[in-house]
């Protein structure tokens, strides 16, 4: 206020509304991604605030007579004069809180949770602006209609026509940003402006696919002037030289500049886009973040192909394509050999090398779900065989593999993770995870040597962690930050500080996703875990019948046995620690069963419903716990010992329990069977080298159907209980997570692309036979444990389906990243 007479200050813009630009033609490629890039940034900022536009529109952005883009009227839906647009341009609504019921925006700019009246987030905007950037690229209106009606009609089941159709100028990269943008549900879109931004970046450097558009409109007059199409013609050519030569010239930079270690100069950064027609898999539970290869001329990572394949790529930073690594189906985490020349992944339960070149492929050991390794000089690999146990050391030509930490019980350790060699090749870094929440205690790195020796505490951090260049590179969430190592103290010596903001953490796995090579190039992707799993009920042909609850990070969804109640386990986003849940079938409601300041996990209805069997780690291991399915009384503790414990069945007369056991090395599991009745001594069921894992009684008691990768790869086998008896293998190309029918004549197994597979049986007893095995459909299952559960007559499945299955965001490329560290 001045004078006591309240005032507004707003800025004087000159120039016009886009909405003029468009009247007049589609906009030259080159400036529509200009504007789009301003665009985006607007966007994001708004969006870090917590701002929503909910009207972006072309009447709402006004471009400067300098070529600025200005974003206005943020969250105000506002009535427009007539004109003689068409209808789906002007409609606006009445000014109102974004209610839940409430339609809000211009019609022809909605998206499609707009039209529906639901709430809206940020991912609202970015379907608006896909609208807007189709019609600057190709003057046409992503969405039209005679009517209101019709216009909101077709954005909620229409697709736009392609706008190379449209506009032959529009290369394939920039199309798919836009059909991103415009997707119908919102966790199908960008997850951010931020990451939208990127991909608009990416498109104008030398990884992106589309180069400027530098001709400017044709007119009449100068198509019609003798010499024109030779004129054109000559100028194509020009163009054309002028790019291949820039194209060679940023080629031979990249080669130069990555091909050795940065001397002095400023940090710069690119952004590396996903394989044609494939998307990254980094941040997943069993996928692997981007890994740069030591030399820094390299980039490995995981990539999901159209055909669901999640394989390993290769791309050299002096190329414009990554290759795929034939033989490296299933792979995840890997990780580089210290000559930059082979690759170690994990797959199919084992540790696995390749050539980066491309080549046969070797298993070297056992790993049933790995979660990291490093390679030294001397052809030492250390690596994480399991996401429980300690770290295990084995040769690069394979062999047996060997413990080189141990878990420290009394610190409350259950995991050792993501080891890294310091450049001596003889200490390593690596995480120590209690896996459960404790109020004076956190994760830790720890730094400890191949001579063995205590380990001691480098930093409190529950993240994947790396060396170069003096620093230690690690995550709290969500920074990527770097602190000073002294190499010869094995000591920090410095504070941390943050380095890239808003990296993508995966706190199930304790895992970032970034990589750094010794001579100065990091690699990270940006942006939230974002989806999280989607409990849906299926039929036997694969038709989505519904869901049940919400999205959230569900895992081992199992249906009580009169099929009211589904127990879960779900993990607290403030503590991490996990708890089990039940969901009521008829009304979505769920409801926490367990509240111990632990991870309760991997759990199981008894025969009549009454009481629910679970695993615990609430005294420093894994044990055996359970209790009334009411909540009411105490927990009964059923077994306790020092091996991890994972129950899996109970009989059907309630006389036994089932579970499998990690051994001390976390690299082998083997079935196990505890009486319920008398003594209660456990006895081993099936013991052996190999791994053996799921498993399920028969409704008869009489057989168990189990997990074993004894032929190299996990199959399906059936054996006599309590044996003894032959094995009979069920699965032919692999197979997991056996669940019977309440007949028993049909067992189900997911086969290793997620297909649900059934197996048709005859006989009883002893003289049960294979008699067919189908198909029904293939699934999005995703999630740790059991990822699906039958009802007892077999014809609905409850399946922990992927939300998310892609992330979009490009991986950030900085070289010479510690430039201006020191200023």
């Amino acid at each position: 206020a001045h004078e006591d007479s309240p005032y507004i200050v707003t800025e004087l813009l000159e120039g016009e509304e886009l909405r003029e630009r468009l009247n007049e033609r589609p906009l030259p490629v080159r400036e529509a991604i200009e504007y789009a890039k301003q665009i985006a940034a607007g966007l994001a900022a708004a969006h870090s605030k917590g701002i929503v536009h909910r009207d972006l529109k072309p009447e709402n952005l006004f471009v400067t007579k300098d070529g600025h883009v200005k974003i206005l009227d943020f969250g105000l839906a506002k009535l427009r004069p007539h004109s003689s647009e068409p209808v789906d341009s002007l409609v606006a609504t009445q000014k109102k809180m974004t209610d839940p019921g409430t339609v809000m925006g211009t019609v022809g700019y909605m998206s499609p949770e707009q039209v529906r009246g639901q709430e809206v987030d940020h991912r609202s905007d970015i379907f608006s602006f896909g609208m807007i950037l189709y019609e600057m690229l190709s003057g046409k209106r992503a969405f039209s209609g005679a009517s209101a009606a019709d216009v909101m009609s077709a954005i909620l089941k229409e697709e736009p026509a392609e706008l190379s159709e449209t506009n032959a100028k529009t290369s394939p990269a920039l199309d798919r940003i836009v059909q991103r943008c415009l997707e119908k549900k919102p966790e199908q879109r960008f997850h951010s402006a931020h990451d939208l931004g990127f991909a608009l970046e990416a498109l104008t450097t030398p990884s992106g696919s589309n180069p400027p558009d530098h001709a400017q409109p044709l007119t009449k007059e100068s198509q019609g002037r003798p010499g024109w199409a030779g004129l054109r013609h000559r100028e194509r050519l020009a163009w054309t030289a002028v790019t291949i030569f820039l194209l060679l010239a940023a080629l031979t930079l990249a080669y130069v500049s990555f091909g050795r270690a940065p001397i002095g100069g400023d940090a710069t950064r690119s952004y590396i886009l996903p394989p044609e027609k494939a998307s990254f898999k980094s941040a997943d539970l069993n996928a692997g973040p981007v890994a740069v290869s030591p030399d820094g001329r390299r980039l490995a990572f995981v990539a999901t192909t159209e055909e669901g394949k999640h394989l390993l790529w290769v791309r050299s930073l002096d190329s414009l394509a990554a290759q795929p690594l034939v033989g490296t189906d299933g792979a995840t985490f890997p990780f580089w050999s210290p000559d930059s020349r082979s690759l170690g992944f994990f797959a199919e339960g084992k540790l696995k090398k390749i050539e980066a070149a491309g080549g046969p492929v070797f298993a070297l050991c056992d790993a049933p779900a790995g979660r990291g390794g490093t390679w030294n000089r001397d052809g030492v690999i250390i690596f994480a065989p399991n996401h429980l146990g300690s770290l295990q050391r084995v040769s690069a030509s394979g062999g047996t593999s060997s413990a080189i930490t141990r878990l420290d019980e009394s610190r409350g350790e259950l995991a050792h993770r993501w080891p890294c060699f310091l450049p001596d090749g003889k200490h390593f870094l690596y995480v120590g995870a209690k896996l459960a929440f404790n109020a004076n205690e956190k994760d830790a790195i720890y730094v400890s040597s191949l001579d063995g020796g205590e380990s001691k505490v480098v930093i409190r951090a529950g993240s994947n962690v790396a060396f170069a260049q003096g620093y230690l590179l690690f995550l709290r969430e969500p920074a990527l930050m770097a602190q000073p190592f002294d190499l010869t103290r094995l000591a920090t010596t410095g504070e941390a500080f943050p380095i890239a903001e808003e990296v993508q953490y995966v706190p199930d796995s304790t895992s970032g996703v970034f990589s750094v090579s010794e001579n100065g190039v990091l690699a990270y992707q940006t942006g939230a875990v974002q989806g999280g799993t989607q409990l849906s009920w299926y039929d036997r042909s694969g038709k989505l019948l519904g869901v049940l609850g919400d999205v959230a990070r569900y895992a081992t969804p199992i249906i009580s046995p009169d099929g009211k109640r589904v127990v879960v386990d779900l993990p607290d986003t403030q503590t991490s620690n996990i708890d089990l849940w039940l969901i009521e079938v008829a009304r979505g409601l769920r409801t926490r069963f367990t509240f111990d300041r632990a991870s309760d996990i991997s759990s199981m209805w008894s025969p009549d419903g009454s009481r629910i069997t679970f695993t615990s780690n609430r005294k420093g291991h894994f044990d055996l716990y359970q209790k009334a399915a009411d909540g009411a009384g105490t927990e009964e503790a059923l077994l306790e010992s020092e091996f991890e414990k994972f129950p899996q069945s109970l009989s059907l007369d309630g006389r036994f329990l089932l579970y499998y056991v990690h051994d001390k090395s976390g690299t082998r599991t083997d079935l196990w069977v505890l009486p319920l009745t008398g003594e209660r001594k456990p006895f081993p069921f099936s013991q052996t080298e190999f791994n053996e894992s799921y498993s399920k009684f028969s409704p008869d008691g009489l057989w168990i159907a189990y997990e074993s990768d004894e032929s190299g790869r996990a199959e399906i086998y059936l054996a006599p209980f309590p044996g003894p008896g032959g094995k009979r293998q069920i699965s032919a190309s692999g197979g997991s997570q056996p669940r019977w029918h309440r007949d028993g004549k049909e067992l189900f197994f997911l086969a290793p692309d997620n297909t649900l597979m059934a197996a048709a049986l005859s006989g009883r007893g002893e003289m049960f036979e294979v008699v067919t095995v189908r198909t029904l459909f293939k699934t999005l299952a995703a999630g740790p444990g059991y990822q699906y559960d039958v009802t007892a007559d077999g014809q609905r499945f409850l399946i922990n389906t992927l939300v998310d299955q892609k992330v979009y965001t490009p991986i950030t490329l900085v070289q010479n990243w510690t430039a201006g560290l020191k200023e």
